[in-house]
């Protein structure tokens, strides 16, 4: 029997725009800048591009709204959404999902946000120059298989989400979410800019923008799909998290659009920073996870006034890291608050230090336990592959059932009018692909992260 019991008191955003700021952080992240870029380019282009933006559109807005709906509706974390919404079922369990997905996520995503500091660092005392590709890719191999420096980077990433989330909704997550999210967007432009004017950058916008469909595989449509989850930090709980604390007077359905918008754009941004410059220069577009700190660094060293731009790319990667693992630190933080009744200070030091301690042997797994492996994988890696194979296209595929099948139409209807009409089509549709589409889709990625296809 479905439950309408929330909790009574509760944080909530204070604005709109800051609603739109925080979830817009949340979606925008490493996924954006460090991933889009790679495997774009590792597929061909703009192929890829266009299939992205249609799972994003028929896939990823129907179930980040439904993400937004059951926070709201709960008033609690992704455990308690479930609980409360379906109380006396398994339904919970998917909540612990999303709690796994977030504590594996930030855990290396931390360290990667570390990566980034200290290339802000190299940018900073001009690391890269004289340095030939091949030096450059010795030097980030080195770096990363050292394990003072990548740790401490990555406990200082870690450090300063840790401080931001520990002050709270209003003035922790919202206020720095209106503060990092414009910086993130005036550094992205001003890449852009340098990289447009670049000679020879036409023809990086027509690797981006003019598809040439005979060049995506099969393969490639599964990446799109699957990057399109990753991208909008959906099944990890962040967006439920989120939901919990956008009040009634919020309009859910405009606030996932432009969520969804504003997390392709940046990303799309980020494709026409890094495009153009390496076609300008001659590198090969498919570099794969090392075009960001392999072969970036040796285009900035190539570029009049590379020195400034190697350091506002490295910041840009930073911030993105930091408005997403801001979120992802909330998820875990809520839930210690919640249901083991800790108060925010400890259960945001407790889950700072439980994650940093999972990520320092995800650092370490690049290095000292290197041949240390499972499934032939390192830890990093492993983790890596289990959140993303395994655990969010899991917590996607359930949300979508439960939305679609559990909750029903009335419901619904409640939570997205707030007493207004709304197309009795559009909700057709939102349902249809909730029942049918979206578990169809998610489940042929999970098969398919799982070597069925």
């Amino acid at each position: 029997m479905k439950s309408d019991k929330i909790p009574q008191i509760r944080d909530v955003f204070s604005s709109k725009i800051g609603v739109i700021a925080a979830a817009a952080g949340s979606a925008v992240g490493l996924g954006n800048i460090w991933k889009f870029p790679y495997i774009t380019g590792v597929y061909g282009g703009a192929a890829f591009l266009f299939v992205y933006l249609g799972f994003i559109a028929l896939i990823g807005l129907p179930i980040m709204l439904s993400e937004f709906m059951i926070g709201r509706k709960s008033r609690s974390n992704v455990f308690g959404a479930f609980k409360n919404l379906a109380p006396n079922s398994p339904w919970k369990y998917v909540g612990l999902l999303g709690v796994a997905a977030a504590v594996m996520i930030l855990s290396f995503y931390g360290v990667v946000a570390g990566w980034s500091i200290d290339y802000i660092v190299k940018s900073l005392t001009d690391g890269f120059a004289s340095k030939s590709p091949d030096e450059l890719g010795i030097m980030f191999t080195q770096f990363i298989e050292t394990p003072g420096l990548p740790i401490f980077y990555q406990l200082l990433f870690m450090l300063m989400t840790m401080a931001i989330v520990i002050i709270g909704v209003k003035d922790g997550i919202e206020k720095y979410a209106k503060i990092l999210m414009p910086i993130l967007i005036l550094i992205i432009i001003v890449l852009d800019i340098r990289a447009v004017t670049l000679d020879g950058a036409k023809e990086g916008l027509n690797f981006l923008f003019h598809p040439d469909f005979s060049k995506l595989t099969a393969d490639g449509v599964l990446s799109a799909l699957g990057h399109a989850f990753f991208s909008l930090s959906l099944g990890m709980g962040t967006l439920i998290t989120y939901g919990s604390y956008i009040g009634k007077q919020n309009n859910l359905a405009k606030t996932a659009l432009i969520v969804t918008v504003s997390d392709t754009l940046i990303a799309i941004l980020a494709g026409i920073a890094i495009f153009p410059a390496v076609f300008a220069f001659g590198i090969e577009p498919s570099s794969g996870p090392g075009l960001v700190f392999i072969t970036l660094p040796n285009v900035f060293q190539q570029m009049p006034g590379g020195f400034f731009f190697s350091i506002l790319f490295f910041l840009l990667l930073t911030v993105a890291a930091l408005t997403s693992s801001i979120s992802i630190l909330e998820v875990v933080g809520a839930y210690f608050r919640e249901e083991l009744k800790i108060k925010r200070n400890l259960a945001t030091v407790l889950a700072t230090v439980m994650i940093s301690i999972v990520g320092i042997f995800c650092s370490l797994s690049m290095g000292m336990f290197k041949e240390q492996t499972l499934f032939g994988l390192n830890f990093f890696d492993l983790l890596d592959w289990i959140s993303a194979n395994m655990l969010l296209p899991l917590g996607g595929l359930f949300i979508s059932l439960f939305m679609g099948w559990y909750w029903g139409r009335k419901m619904i209807e409640d939570e997205l009018a707030n007493g207004s009409k709304l197309s009795r089509g559009l909700i057709s549709a939102f349902i249809f692909v909730l029942k049918f589409i979206a578990p169809g889709a998610i489940a042929i990625v999970f098969l398919n992260g799982l070597g069925v296809f």
